[in-house]
């Protein structure tokens, strides 16, 4: 198995085989809180307006956060604490963000499949992974708006292979180290209501669910993330 790392959407050109796409600040991470407390669907786009404009086909509503974007534009904001003890069994949800969402829609265009993660769902990824024995893996640091590093991004990245390759990780050190990084700092701003500091514990809740969400492509600039409970290769 070759495991590659690439960053950003510019990255995402090189991108083939199994790809994982990450973002962990936060769109990766939301993906789990939702889907774990029983969205009923759970769909990414490329763009804001194709988002509502699903949403409101739908009668769903719409979860993210976008540059120069109000946050009161969103039905939702980018917030895994606004989840983690809410029951979505009922609701439809459209995703649109800056990175995340953008960059799995553009990865099913390379993929031979594709999945997103996060440190809540590390060790699942590696698992699928192991379970499908692809021949190369892509793990894609989406970064600050899908252009610029983003060191949580990397260092997942960079942790999911060094356990694929069973090499040792330390995630006591690189948590206290994401804690002080440039993209991490909006989660300890109090005029930050839409980034609570409880979204940084949440992030980095290491391993908190054992499934993966799996890609579908629904239409043009438009994924379905399917539950996958790893081990079953099934969906849920």
């Amino acid at each position: 198995m070759i495991v590659n790392v690439v960053e950003c959407l510019g990255g995402m050109q090189r991108a083939k085989g199994l790809i994982v796409v990450i973002d962990v600040f936060r769109s990766s991470t939301v993906g789990y809180y939702v889907v774990n407390n029983g969205v009923q669907e759970y769909l990414a786009t490329d763009s804001l307006e194709l988002a509502r404009e699903i949403a409101t086909a739908k009668g769903g509503k719409v979860v993210g956060e976008q540059k120069d974007v109000p946050v009161e534009a969103f039905d939702y904001g980018n917030s895994p604490t606004l989840f983690e003890d809410l029951d979505l069994s009922s609701e439809t949800f459209v995703h649109s963000t800056n990175a995340g969402t953008r960059g799995v829609v553009a990865a099913c265009d390379k993929g031979d499949e594709v999945i997103i993660g996060s440190f809540v769902n590390s060790a699942a990824v590696v698992e699928y992974i192991r379970s499908r024995e692809p021949e190369i893996v892509t793990l894609v640091a989406m970064g600050t708006g899908g252009t610029m590093r983003a060191q949580e991004d990397m260092m997942c990245a960079m942790y999911i292979k060094n356990e694929l390759e069973d090499y040792p990780n330390s995630f006591k050190t690189l948590k206290s180290f994401l804690a002080s990084v440039d993209s991490a700092q909006k989660f300890f701003d109090d005029d930050r209501p839409d980034a609570p500091e409880s979204d940084f514990e949440l992030c980095m809740d290491l391993d908190r669910f054992d499934f993966v969400l799996k890609a579908e492509v629904v239409q043009d600039g438009c994924v379905r993330l399917q539950k996958i409970d790893v081990g079953s290769g099934e969906k849920a």
